[in-house]
């Protein structure tokens, strides 16, 4: 860091950073960061893709997704507390409601989950995790979990604050949409 940086790692001399050139350069992007490396924002895209990346590879062996073991797996948690609509489904993944319809009738096709007549509301459909469905479930969670145990061990001790740090940004994302 320089004197000229902050904690933040943001340039309080923003002149080459807005956009001002100096002779022979491109301008840089115009941002109050000095250094990549201190945007969480990218950091956080720059760490899920790679952790995408090791649960695809992960995934690979169930011939699942990563949304579709998503959305089958908490399929499978939630449907222990009675029926789960598409809505409470795509609420709990927190998916994009037609992305979630059409990732159903995937696994639907497959034999992994089925719709019903809801018990309670004649307009709705409850879902429900097949017996296929849910063993296939319980044994892909195994891998998922070895693999966000490997990639998260660098963390080490810290993985819990960590969890925690993360469920206060889901938690404020989650009310910053409600009061929108």
């Amino acid at each position: 860091m320089t004197d000229q940086d902050d904690d933040q790692g943001h340039d309080r001399d923003h002149d080459h950073e807005h956009g001002r050139e100096e002779k022979g350069r491109t301008p840089r992007l115009a941002t109050g960061f000095a250094d990549a490396d201190r945007s969480a924002g990218l950091l956080l895209w720059q760490v899920t893709n790679r952790w995408q990346a090791a649960q695809r590879a992960a995934l690979k062996p169930y011939d699942l997704t990563h949304v579709q073991f998503v959305l089958l797996a908490s399929l499978t948690w939630l449907q222990s507390d009675g029926p789960v609509t598409q809505r409470n489904l795509a609420d709990h993944a927190a998916t994009d409601p037609m992305m979630t319809s059409q990732v159903l009738r995937v696994l639907e096709s497959r034999g992994l989950i089925v719709r019903e007549p809801h018990p309670h509301d004649r307009r709705a459909r409850a879902l429900a995790a097949t017996p296929d469905g849910r063993a296939l479930a319980n044994r892909a969670i195994v891998a998922v979990e070895a693999c966000d145990a490997d990639f998260f061990g660098a963390l080490g001790e810290d993985v819990p604050a960590f969890a925690t740090a993360l469920l206060r940004l889901r938690n404020a994302a989650d009310q910053g949409l409600r009061d929108a």
